[in-house]
């Protein structure tokens, strides 16, 4: 049985982690607009990680015989000055996302919540990843940013990311 303040908290979560596939989902529209559909590609498989996150913690709330809210889901940005800003504004979402996390952690272990924090382990894991992967796609477009055509091989790498 799952505490009403973890309930709640994980809730919470479920809508920041749709929040973030809506994010990835405008990304993906912005990046079509531009006709670079690997970058695309790649925020659209981002989507897909979101939406599964989002339903690991629901169905693990439904588990531990709690019920889940869903509130609003505000609306992302939908342009970017360039594909720099929009992987940046991308890296800067997901070190929010890995506080929030942490700070599920944190609940969970005042509440005395050992199986939501046995559960929560894996997000924490997981935001290493997701950090990291978008780090290097910023760290690829810094560097192209002085190559003409820069953007080609890295809109071609990304086109080559399949969904989890």
């Amino acid at each position: 049985m799952i505490g009403k303040k973890m309930q709640e908290a994980l809730s919470d979560q479920v809508n920041a982690e749709l929040y973030s596939a809506y994010l990835y989902l405008a990304m993906a529209a912005y990046f079509e607009s531009l006709k670079l559909s690997g970058f695309a590609n790649w925020m659209r498989a981002q989507t897909k990680e979101e939406t599964t996150h989002a339903m690991k913690i629901y169905d693990f709330i439904h588990e531990q015989d709690g019920g889940v809210v869903l509130k609003s889901i505000a609306q992302p940005p939908d342009q970017w000055q360039s594909p720099l800003h929009a992987f940046e504004a991308a890296q800067k979402h997901e070190q929010k996302v890995t506080a929030m996390i942490n700070d599920l952690v944190k609940l969970a272990s005042k509440e005395k919540e050992q199986t939501a924090k046995d559960f929560l382990q894996w997000f924490v894991d997981e935001q290493v990843e997701e950090e990291s992967s978008v780090g290097q796609v910023v760290g690829k477009l810094k560097a192209a940013q002085t190559t003409p055509d820069g953007l080609t091989p890295i809109d071609q790498e990304l086109g080559e990311r399949e969904s989890k």
